[in-house]
């Protein structure tokens, strides 16, 4: 099985590194069961994001990993994203945001789900790291009732060729999620692992304490994840929780 990772960056110098060696030390490297791509696909940063990635390329190579940097401007992160993923050439493709890092056994954990329960896409537990040091564990959930509460995109995993025929619609800040909404209303296979996969770093767009923000957000959540997705519009009431949970615990 191979597997690929795509990082998406711009401006990120001062966070890729540790990124980048979360994948360098995964327990998988050197198996004979799993091969590791790994794609980072930079929006032509002006800092030194890409000259830090192409630093790791030797001790990529040296451990067997099909290691690529690309940078060129593109529309957005959705677009790199999508970027990415149409070049990717494994079978199961992931997403790590370049402030965000992995558990040294994700992949392997990964290529082990994947084999024993034959899943179209999985996902699991995350480590959210707050701006002063504190830390808690956002569990993943499977149930009838959507909320991007029981979902962590930084442990997502998708079948590529899933991810080949439904690119990111790039239309808001949410798209991940509403792909995942997607997932759900085409009947795919999900696997949901009661383990910490994934470490991430708030204080991004999506937690800016600010009511014009707040608002754009649940507007951008509502249209584009659960209404494109044929949701019930009583979803805006959970749009507005969210928003209101983000604004009271930050």
């Amino acid at each position: 099985m191979r597997i690929s990772i795509i990082t998406v960056a711009y401006n990120s110098g001062e966070t890729i590194a540790h990124t980048i060696e979360s994948v360098l030390g995964q327990t998988c490297l050197g198996s004979a069961d799993v091969e590791l791509e790994y794609l980072i696909v930079d929006g032509l940063s002006s800092d030194d994001t890409v000259g830090i990635a192409e630093g790791y390329r030797e001790r990529f190579e040296e451990k067997g990993v099909i290691y690529r940097v690309d940078s060129e401007p593109d529309k957005g992160i959705y677009d790199a994203m999508n970027k990415g993923i149409r070049k990717a050439t494994g079978d199961v493709i992931g997403i790590l945001n370049s402030d965000d890092w992995y558990e040294p056994d994700t992949v392997e954990t990964v290529a082990e789900t994947f084999r024993l329960n034959s899943c179209d896409l999985m996902y699991a537990n995350i480590c959210m790291h707050r701006t002063d040091g504190s830390t808690f564990i956002k569990k993943a959930r499977l149930r009838g009732f959507e909320t991007s509460r029981d979902w962590n995109h930084p442990t997502t995993f998708v079948r590529a060729q899933i991810y080949k025929e439904n690119p990111f619609r790039n239309l808001g800040i949410h798209d991940d999620y509403g792909f995942f909404l997607q997932m759900k209303q085409q009947k795919r296979k999900i696997v949901v692992i009661d383990k910490v996969l994934a470490n991430f770093r708030m204080g991004g767009a999506s937690n800016k304490k600010s009511l014009r923000e707040a608002k754009k957000r649940i507007v951008d959540r509502y249209r584009y994840c659960y209404r494109i997705n044929g949701f019930s519009r009583l979803y805006i009431i959970e749009c507005v929780m969210i928003e209101a949970v983000k604004w009271i615990f930050g």
